[in-house]
């Protein structure tokens, strides 16, 4: 490891326990409105709903109505489990031809395929998936709330009339797209300033916002005509109607076929107790065959991972990845999905419960940071690029195609200890979110961590192929046994570019819940309500 960073810094975010309930996310302004929602009395999904498009005004570049995800939600009165599946798809109007190999060798997002032509597959109009977060908000919204949607939407329209408001992070993460954002007129006017990225000002109290109001217009429309408006109303025709005006294939008939899809969720016993995640094309499947591996690998010691776990997180974490992505062309473990140049992370991931015991983990993304970087003119949505999710080359289980699911990393889950404690967590950054939740889990059911524990309990990545990366905050007999076992390398927790994925987790013990997040992240927040 080679860097010039302090050795000597020290960095710590507790976690919150409260009788209420509360919310954890990648944003603090968006924790506090889910946890409002809960102190005016909201169930969980109630606060799933306005934590979701709250973040989607205050973190556009990771997750927003132009996206998809997934939610695996508890309901504790019925003591049951169920996942709303809301991914993106391809636009059943989308033609293979528009997207034809160069030859001249691959793309350097997330994933490198073959690169396309003019990289419509990776950025623009011609990139955009038919998205699916409203759709999942809406089905959830069906199922499970209390309060009104348009009261749910309210504020989203607030913040958006406040203007995106410009400090170092918000700097650092347009200036990772701005070279993609300024191909675009409305991106750049959304995101830039004469070409460029803003700046937070020196003086105290100064502030740099940037307008969103075309964006507020289009959330105070959604919340007056609720959630079909988007899949079969103006707004349907109004986001069709500029991506299509741009190139883009989506059109209304894609919208208005989209579908949120409740689903059944792997049930997967681990240490007496059970994790119930996300099944079909998420990472759920592979987080069962980890789990799998994990439970028959170590025996829990008392005092905290020691160098046997972290070496069997490591060999039972590669494992389920070679499975995975065997019929993806990588049968011998090597970097076959963009290790060698993957992304910032690029999903929000955020978890809730309330005061009932209402649990949810929600993950969600627009799949590239800023996704497509492409806004719609008329609406102020940054729109997806889940068609990177598929590779251009025909002939392969993954190949693009019209109408065809994504398959996605994101693996929210809930689980129930053998102590009897439950949690529900996730993380963003792609494919190290599935380390990071294992880990997690891990450290709460083998070892009965609490939430300040397991926080800032040091992580492993092992999601690039034979590459073991190691926290530098790890013990040395840990460091020793991955260094003498694994091609293994050495990293940081920092904030950008992040080594490690970003998780946020809730738990609940008796009629106590805590709630945490990625202690790193400098937004992230668990919040309590009242």
């Amino acid at each position: 490891m080679s860097d010039q960073f302090s050795n000597a810094q020290v960095i710590r975010k507790p976690a919150v326990s409260s009788k209420g309930g509360i919310v954890a996310a990648q944003s603090r302004k968006a924790a506090e409105v889910g946890a409002e929602v809960l102190a005016a009395g909201g169930d969980c999904v109630d606060a799933v709903i306005a934590t979701t498009f709250a973040l989607g005004v205050v973190e556009p570049w990771m997750s927003g109505a132009g996206g998809g995800g997934a939610m695996v939600l508890y309901r504790a009165r019925e003591n049951r489990t169920e996942v709303i599946d809301y991914g993106m798809r391809a636009p059943n109007s989308l033609r293979i031809e528009d997207y034809p190999i160069t030859g001249s060798g691959t793309a350097a997002d997330l994933f490198p395929w073959a690169r396309v032509k003019d990289d419509r597959n990776l950025h623009g109009p011609g990139s955009i998936a038919v998205p699916g977060v409203v759709a999942g908000m809406g089905e959830a919204h069906r199922r499970h709330a209390r309060l009104p949607w348009k009261d749910l939407l309210a504020p989203s329209v607030k913040l958006a009339g406040e203007g995106l408001l410009v400090d170092w992070w918000t700097t650092a993460m347009i200036a990772s797209s701005a070279v993609d954002l300024r191909r675009y007129p409305a991106s750049a006017t959304a995101y830039l300033q004469d070409g460029l990225p803003p700046n937070a000002p020196w003086g105290i109290k100064a502030e740099v916002r940037m307008p969103q109001d075309r964006l507020k217009a289009t959330m105070a429309q959604l919340a007056a005509a609720g959630p079909r408006d988007f899949y079969a109303g103006d707004l349907a025709q109004t986001i069709a109607s500029d991506i299509q005006s741009a190139g883009g294939a989506l059109d209304v008939e894609d919208l208005a076929a989209f579908r949120a899809h409740l689903r059944e969720p792997l049930a997967i016993p681990y240490r007496g107790g059970k994790v119930f995640a996300t099944p079909e094309l998420t990472a759920g499947p592979t987080m069962a065959r980890t789990l799998g591996l994990l439970e028959k690998a170590f025996s829990p010691g008392r005092n905290g991972p020691d160098a046997a776990a972290y070496t069997a997180y490591a060999q039972a974490l590669q494992a389920a990845y070679r499975e995975r992505l065997q019929d993806m062309g990588d049968a011998d473990g090597r970097r076959s999905l963009g290790a060698d140049a993957i992304a910032p992370a690029c999903t929000t991931h955020f978890s809730a419960v309330d005061r009932d015991g209402n649990m949810a983990a929600v993950t969600q993304t627009l799949l590239s940071t800023f996704g497509s970087r492409f806004v719609t003119p008329r609406t102020g949505l940054t729109m997806n690029n889940g068609i990177m999710w598929f590779d251009p080359e025909q002939g392969n289980p993954n190949s693009l195609a019209p109408g065809k699911r994504c398959l996605t990393n994101y693996t929210p889950v809930v689980a129930e200890a053998a102590d009897g404690r439950r949690l529900a967590v996730g993380a963003s950054g792609g494919r190290r979110i599935l380390p990071a939740v294992s880990q997690l889990l891990s450290f709460v059911m083998d070892y009965g961590m609490d939430l300040d524990a397991a926080i800032h309990q040091p992580r492993i990545d092992a999601s690039e192929g034979a590459v073991v990366i190691g926290d530098v905050r790890l013990p040395s007999a840990v460091r020793d046994a991955l260094r003498g076992t694994f091609d293994y390398e050495e990293a940081r927790i920092q904030t950008m570019p992040m080594k490690f994925a970003c998780p946020s987790v809730v738990l609940r013990d008796g009629v106590t819940n805590s709630g945490a997040t990625e202690v790193f992240q400098p937004w992230s927040e668990a919040v309590a309500e009242g």
